[in-house]
């Protein structure tokens, strides 16, 4: 009796460490990833690839992408929202596979790397080259929601229910500690360009590139220690990507909870993923700020996104993941509707909307990943996480086309900025009114004391 309690705590042991061992890796691909987002997506890509693209327009101040009259200022937010469309029929096929075959890490590889390449071509981007740099961007962007719909779909598989908050929480912090980090190295090579013996221009591709070459680079920890499990859903074959969908959707009719949160998730952050596309062109463009005041900035959301996607994850232990979530809507809100009101040429304020934005960004995105695996069946982790991808860096086309059509409509960067609030008011209001402790139960899974 003794010599098998004995080898059952050494059995405990040894699974607590392969799985703690498994988290670890799984944290490197958000510090692998996140540099895409930070440097690229939020920073440099957005003011640059506009720069670019008035460098191409004609009299009038429009770009004809085959043919079509756009505004140069809107090319950027445009772009984003193509890639979502391209990433709706991906997701669903590469979630779909994921499950019936059991291999996931493969499939993580080929989007990273993917992602990465398209990434780090992104070095010339010069001239007036604005459909290079918007064809690379549909590309990374849409590498990336896929990467993402894999990386996030291990979550219910390497942490137990109790976990899940504190695990998902250090996820983006270990993105937003990289994401710092590298920022830091950007802000170096990009404010002393001269120093280096390079133009601003070839600083700023350097930093694009960057990107590329340091996601593919730390890709390398979690395909080390993540491993596939055997599929638990019946084989078959994989249909085209939105029929796939339609069928992810058929199947998440049975848990309407699911979907009710979903639709919550959807609406907010939207919200959220046009705030970091579009904030650096909002900064650079309104109000008049350099390139060196908005790395500063993003820089200040990366360190105090940390804090307080740690934080957050500690409320959430306190007081559950949907209050905690309830009241970091209720932040974003107030503080975009006072970046509407921020004077031009003041970069003091633009830095104190920066701070408000870093407090909660994190763990607005942690706590809503670690949420939604409580509500997915088991075995149908990566086809369900593809539909959260969709609302996640995927679905979020809509924000980006509002933003772009109010400048193309109005001219004004402000217009733009305050139409945001309303994506923030509608989410708390459908958060709200999902019964999370319901949901759970529905999808089959064990309910955790706070929820």
């Amino acid at each position: 009796m003794g010599t098998d309690t004995a080898r059952e705590t050494a059995t405990g042991a040894t699974a607590l460490a392969d799985r703690k061992r498994e988290q670890r890796g799984w944290y490197f691909y958000d510090w692998a990833c996140s540099v895409y987002s930070t440097s690229v997506l939020t920073v440099f890509l957005g003011p640059y690839l506009t720069s670019v693209a008035k460098a191409a327009a004609d009299a009038d101040g429009f770009v004809h992408p085959l043919g079509i009259p756009v505004r140069a200022g809107s090319f950027f937010a445009y772009s984003v929202s193509l890639s979502v469309i391209l990433s709706i029929f991906v997701m669903p096929l590469a979630g779909a596979a994921a499950d019936r075959s059991g291999r996931k890490k493969p499939l993580l590889a080929l989007a990273a790397y993917v992602g990465a390449a398209a990434t780090a071509g992104m070095f010339f981007l010069d001239g007036d080259r604005y459909l290079l740099g918007g064809a690379l961007l549909v590309v990374a962007n849409s590498a990336l929601a896929v990467s993402m719909v894999l990386y996030n779909s291990y979550l219910p598989q390497i942490a137990p229910p109790e976990e899940r908050d504190a695990v998902s929480s250090r996820g983006w912090a270990f993105g937003y500690a990289s994401g710092a980090l590298v920022l830091v190295a950007n802000l170096v090579l990009y404010s002393s360009h001269d120093t280096f013996g390079v133009s601003e221009s070839t600083a700023v591709r350097i930093c694009l590139a960057s990107a590329g070459v340091w996601w593919g680079a730390f890709t390398v920890v979690p395909l080390r220690r993540l491993r596939d499990r055997r599929s638990t859903t019946a084989p078959g074959g994989t249909a085209p990507g939105l029929r796939q969908l339609v069928a992810t959707v058929k199947d998440m009719r049975r848990h309407p909870l699911t979907l009710s949160f979903l639709l919550a998730y959807l609406v907010y952050n939207d919200g959220v993923q046009t705030v970091i596309s579009q904030a650096s062109v909002y900064g650079s463009e309104e109000l008049g700020l350099d390139q060196s005041t908005l790395i500063v900035a993003v820089l200040l959301v990366q360190i105090l996104a940390v804090a307080g996607a740690l934080a957050m994850g500690r409320l959430a232990r306190a007081y559950g993941a949907k209050r905690t979530i309830l009241g970091s809507l209720v932040a974003w809100t107030v503080t975009i509707g006072a970046g509407f009101f921020l004077p031009a040429h003041a970069p003091t304020w633009f830095f104190v909307l920066a701070a408000g934005i870093g407090l909660v960004l994190g763990g607005t995105q942690a706590l809503s990943r670690s949420l939604f695996s409580h509500l997915v069946p088991a075995g149908k982790e990566a086809e369900y996480f593809s539909a959260y991808e969709m609302s996640d860096r995927g679905m979020s086309w809509l924000g980006p086309l509002v933003f772009g059509l109010a400048y193309q409509l109005t001219g004004s960067y402000r217009d733009a900025i305050v139409s945001l609030v309303a994506f923030f008011l509608i989410g708390f209001v459908l958060l709200a009114r999902v019964p999370v402790r319901q949901a759970v139960r529905d999808a089959g899974n064990p309910v955790p004391t706070r929820i």
